[in-house]
């Protein structure tokens, strides 16, 4: 088995309302930050997985993304495997 570090970003599905994002859009605007697009906030998630092969730790992750890191309805997710620990 290797140890394979993972980080997994979650983000607000297009389309759906963030208001995170809205609230900070608005906030770098009025900081004076021109040209900010859209703005969406999500989380990063980073971890360390045994896996036998990088196919592996990117199937279980993507698993456990459908399962519990990820809201399916709601979210987006994309997993980054690397080599060695995460942390």
């Amino acid at each position: 088995m290797t140890e394979y570090g993972i980080e997994v970003r979650v983000t607000p599905r297009r389309g759906i309302l963030d208001p995170q994002g809205k609230a900070v859009g608005g906030a770098l605007q009025s900081l004076g930050f021109a040209g900010v697009g859209e703005v969406h906030v999500g989380r990063l998630i980073v971890f360390s997985l045994s896996a036998a092969s990088e196919a592996e730790a990117r199937e279980r992750a993507e698993a456990m993304c459908r399962q519990l890191l990820a809201n399916p309805v709601t979210e987006d997710f994309a997993v980054t495997v690397g080599a060695g620990s995460a942390a």
